[in-house]
């Protein structure tokens, strides 16, 4: 047995059992190792933001951490980007990433870097194999640390540590923390303002908060105390749909998410940080609420919200009886005709939208009316880009119906956004994955144009103009999806996008629609 033997073993006996990996020669033992592990699913990504960000939507979806296999400094340094979404989304994973044999790094071969370095910034905790024998202790240290610090770890694999020999051994699972609870005095005083402030309350929710459980909890709380819900700009992952507690997403454009806030004089988190404005902007807060609001912490985003969430309502004695408002409206049964415009291809998909069904959402500025419509659609999960690190859908998706392949997976996508990574489409059809992918081909990095006018910039000529549009030449969708093994189509009427979008959501596999706007 080897290190990159025990490696796998104690990954296996934690649960981790998938690995998204994009490797190099620094790593090939440990290649050889999962070679010799059939129950450990290997997904190869073309990059190494398709790894990171698939293992991002995999441990949203799965509730467990995936491993990756990234190669040295500069392999690490191109999963970054989706490291830094999965660190905001607080997604646990193994992030494993080979370097040199020990005795080679004094020599400052091509591919030498500070991996530590590089790690830190999108980790939550890095730690670097000493030997052969520090594997078993340092990968479950590095698994510990995923799971209780709620985001990335990582784990840097010399590669004579993983071709070095290791005493066989039996392995036990690692046991992690329970997440911190609330204590009584933060209840207490979470209750006095709630009671103290009537109708000017409300409570901003994460991480199981989120989930219909937790969601139903923050109901009844409030239905009886009239205190307002709200999501996370970017949030993780929601839970949503008809029977379900809808919650306010805070809006992306500073106005509109101050003007949101306005009338709330106590923030209480659960599980989430304080909101504060995407950018910096001439003449605006970076605050979003009020300066008179008080902002509390009922949970941090490593606590037990649902823990928080129930003793709230004891506290507040909000009894499990108590109705809770659903509020969301009927969809509209007509479908758009006409113009296929960005409105119409939300309309439609919130619409047709199978029950169960998972969202990822990088639909950007053409995808912004989709959360609102679907709120009285079919029950289904929502996830968005946490860490604004635009690239993450396509990946994600990937992540997603890996870890549920039972469950339809539709990626509303930008089209710019998904030139970051579009080498996940392979992996999509690589893995047979049950992905409908609609990319809105507006031509154009729209959300760029939308900054520009928030910092105050309103006319634009040519420089400023071929920075903000994606033609000459126009990006072609359907060849760049066949190139990649993925069927595909083109729909420029809201009829035609209909008609597509229906039949890919009644087959298997991945589909992806060029839905020209």
């Amino acid at each position: 047995m080897n290190g990159a033997d025990r490696l796998c073993d104690v990954l296996l006996v934690n649960g981790v059992d998938v690995c998204f990996a994009n490797p190099g020669t620094s790593e090939m033992h440990f290649v050889a190792a999962l070679d010799r592990k059939p129950q450990m699913r290997c997904v190869l990504g073309l990059f190494e933001g398709v790894a990171t960000g698939a293992a991002d939507g995999y441990g949203r979806m799965a509730d467990k951490p995936a491993a990756t296999l990234l190669h040295t400094g500069p392999g690490l340094a191109n999963g970054l980007a989706n490291l830094h979404n999965a660190r905001r989304a607080r997604t646990p994973i193994v992030n494993c990433v080979g370097d040199h044999a020990s005795h080679h790094l004094p020599y400052d071969a091509p591919l030498t870097t500070d991996i530590e370095s590089l790690a830190r910034p999108m980790s939550r905790f890095v730690r670097r194999i000493a030997g052969p024998e520090d594997v078993g202790p340092g990968a479950e240290a590095v698994y510990r640390a995923a799971i209780e610090r709620r985001g990335p770890a990582t784990l840097i694999l010399p590669a004579d540590s993983a071709w070095g020999e290791v005493a066989p051994g039996d392995l036990v699972r690692t046991m992690p923390e329970p997440a911190p609870k609330a204590d009584e005095a933060t209840i207490r005083t979470v209750v006095e303002a709630i009671r103290a402030t009537p109708g000017r309350v409300g409570l901003l929710l994460a991480e199981r908060g989120c989930r219909a459980d937790g969601l139903e909890i923050a109901g009844r709380i409030a239905a009886a105390e009239n205190v307002r819900l709200f999501g996370e700009v970017l949030g993780a992952r929601t839970e949503r749909g008809r029977g379900r507690v809808p919650v306010e997403r805070i809006p992306y454009p500073i106005d509109a998410a101050i003007e949101l806030l306005r009338d709330i004089d106590v923030l209480v988190l659960v599980g989430a940080p304080e909101p504060v404005a995407f950018f910096g902007y001439p003449g605006k807060p970076s605050r979003l609420v009020s300066a008179q609001c008080r902002v509390l912490t009922l949970a941090g985003i490593e606590g037990d919200t649902f823990d928080a969430l129930e003793r709230l309502a004891d506290g507040l004695g909000v009894s499990p009886s108590q109705p809770v408002r659903h509020a969301a409206p009927s969809l509209d049964p007509s479908l758009p005709t006409g113009a296929l415009t960005d409105a119409a291809i939300s309309a439609i998909t919130a619409r047709l939208l199978p029950d169960q069904a998972i969202v990822v959402d990088e639909g950007l500025t053409s995808g912004r009316s989709f959360y609102a419509l679907s709120e009285g659609g079919p029950q289904h999960d929502y996830m968005m880009i946490s860490g604004g690190s635009i690239g993450l859908g396509i990946p994600l998706a990937v992540g997603a119906a890996i870890a549920c392949p039972d469950r339809k997976v539709v990626a509303l996508q930008a089209d710019g956004s998904a030139m970051y990574t579009v080498q996940g489409l392979w992996t999509q059809a690589r893995e047979k994955l049950d992905v409908v992918t609609v990319i809105f081909s507006n031509r154009a990095y729209a959300i760029l144009r939308l900054e520009m006018m928030n910092v105050g910039v309103r006319h634009f000529d040519r420089n400023a103009e071929r920075m903000l549009r994606l033609d000459e030449p126009a990006l072609d969708w359907v060849a760049l999806a066949n190139g990649m093994g993925v069927e595909a189509a083109r729909a420029t009427t809201a009829e035609q996008f209909a008609t597509l979008f229906a039949a890919a959501l009644a087959r298997p596999g991945p589909f992806l629609i060029e839905a020209v706007i």
